[in-house]
């Protein structure tokens, strides 16, 4: 199996080939729109209980270890490995050499070889085609995604039939028993994640733009269903990427070639870019499409709400081709606050972004993991990713002070959740549109120096004017018929922020930055 790139049968093929060979081996259809749709059946969603570290000399210290960073024995990952390599050996199968991170300096080469002709399209989607160095055997990685090889969990001391496997020693990683193709993307990107802290570099789950001046650029962080790749297709605005960065001393540079935008409820009005960007060369995961016509269906949830929408950077007019660019004024942390009670928009002291960069609040919207209970829910995710983040969480929230004190960079919490009541309490979410004129106004720079007053619990400055925003609900008590139940529902989040921040051992000036229990 190490030799498979020197076959000369389904290496680095072009898309429409790929195309070609995945309707013809019937993995998938072309919808109305001509995008490549497919089915990854049970699994619609990561699988945080199957994904686990090589514990060996190299990692033992490194890795924060916990029930998202597993550990698995050497020995056994060696024997899975070369069964699912033998499973693999004499059937058809594909290989691509791409690459992950856009700035040279960092760039790692990968080779990823799959079963599926989809899975190898996807990969070539979301990676980097173009040579970002020179091919280095000694810095290759090597995905190998074998989903209809099914582990053992008795034998292989899995926990399940699925497994997502990284050997950060031996530069490879192993997916069997699921067919879901966000798992390359999100493994590699672990592997970033451990990799670039030691080369000074923040690596970021959050997507990234610019405007027309070199220093214009603006980062959102958040979870999936916050609205990260939505406002980051900034039809005013070049998108340098949707998911992945990393912010070293001299710039943001994205690890990604794609994007992997959700398409549950996804309409031309709202999301022109996105909209445009599915079309031949993209594929659909799980979106059902119309019986007679093939057209798709975006707000149909029927087979899951993570539906998803994989395409080129390319696909996107507007973007910044270098695929980097200089140091962020604007850090933007998306959160989903279902209680209601956090301001459309506030700013934070250098302190107060560690704070929230480590508690990384927000919602579950829809079903982004296998297990997840569909609908929503809140949820705390360290540094907006907690799990693609190998190392412990304090090492990318001091990297995020550092950067932030360098270059001055502001960072403002926005919600775009819920106003004037809590979820499923009468409140109600906040628009597509209020939310763009917001993120215009933090990018125009008008919220810089803009008065403000303070949302008293969690200290937040929100400011008192936003231009083409309502003023009244700027702070979130005016938007409520009932104020008692506004501080009611306060008390609970900041409960919940308390509790959720016991587990972090920082200095004093971080944790007096976040909110206070009465």
């Amino acid at each position: 199996m190490n030799d498979v790139t020197t076959l000369g049968r389904n290496v680095d093929l072009p898309a429409a080939e790929l195309v070609d060979k995945a309707i013809l081996r019937e993995e998938g259809v072309l919808s109305a729109n001509e995008a490549l749709t497919v089915n990854t059946g049970a699994r619609t969603g990561r699988s945080p209980r199957d994904r686990f570290i090589v514990k060996d000399a190299e990692t033992t210290n490194s890795v924060d270890w916990n029930n998202i960073n597993q550990p698995f024995e050497r020995a056994n990952f060696d024997r899975l490995w070369a069964s699912a390599s033998d499973f693999l050996e004499d059937k058809e199968h594909f290989v691509s050499h791409l690459w992950v991170g856009a700035e040279p300096t960092y760039a790692l080469p990968v080779t990823v070889i799959t079963e599926l002709a989809w899975h190898n399209l996807f990969a070539q989607n979301l990676f980097i085609r173009e040579a970002m160095g020179e091919w280095s055997e000694g810095k290759n990685w090597t995905v190998l995604n074998v989903p209809s090889f099914n582990a053992e969990p008795q034998r292989d001391h899995t926990n399940s039939e699925a497994a997502v496997i990284l050997d950060m020693t031996q530069k490879r990683i192993l997916i069997c028993g699921t067919l879901y193709a966000g798992e390359m993307k999100k493994a590699m990107f672990s592997v970033l994640n451990y990799i670039l802290p030691a080369y000074d570099v923040l690596p970021m789950h959050c997507a990234a733009n610019k405007g027309q001046q070199q220093d214009d650029v603006a980062l959102f962080f958040g979870l999936s269903g916050t609205g990260k790749t939505t406002l980051s297709a900034d039809p005013e605005r070049y998108l340098i990427g949707d998911d992945e960065h990393g912010w070293s001393k001299e710039g943001v540079f994205n690890f990604e070639g794609g994007c992997y935008a959700k398409c549950i409820n996804l309409s031309q009005e709202n999301e022109p870019v996105i909209w445009n960007a599915i079309r031949y060369g993209t594929i659909m995961e799980n979106v059902t499409l119309h019986p007679e016509t093939g057209e798709p269906l975006y707000a149909d949830d029927s087979l899951t709400q993570n539906t998803r929408a994989a395409y080129p950077r390319e696909f996107i007019p507007l973007r910044v081709p270098e695929n980097r660019a200089g140091k962020p004024k604007a850090v933007i942390f998306l959160t989903c606050d279902l209680y209601g009670v956090l301001p459309p928009v506030s700013l934070l002291t250098k302190e107060q972004a560690a704070y929230h960069f480590l508690s990384g609040y927000t919602a579950h919207v829809g079903s982004t993991e296998v297990g997840s209970a569909s609908g929503v829910a809140p949820t705390f995710s360290t540094c907006f990713g907690a799990p693609f983040f190998p190392r412990p969480a304090q090492v990318y929230a001091n990297l995020l002070m550092k950067r932030v004190e360098e270059t001055g960079s502001q960072v403002y919490l926005v919600n775009t959740g819920w106003t004037g009541g809590a979820f499923g309490k009468g409140g109600k979410r906040f628009s597509i549109p209020t939310t763009r004129s917001i993120i215009r106004a933090i990018l125009s720079g008008e919220l810089r120096d803009t008065p403000t007053e303070v949302l008293s619990g969690f200290d937040l400055r929100i400011p008192t004017r936003v231009e083409d925003i309502d003023p009244q609900i700027l702070n979130p008590k005016n938007t409520w018929a009932d104020s008692e139940n506004f501080e009611t529902e306060k008390q609970n989040l900041i409960e919940k922020f308390v509790n959720n921040f016991k587990k972090f051992k920082v200095s004093d000036e971080i944790l007096n930055a976040g909110p206070d229990l009465k």
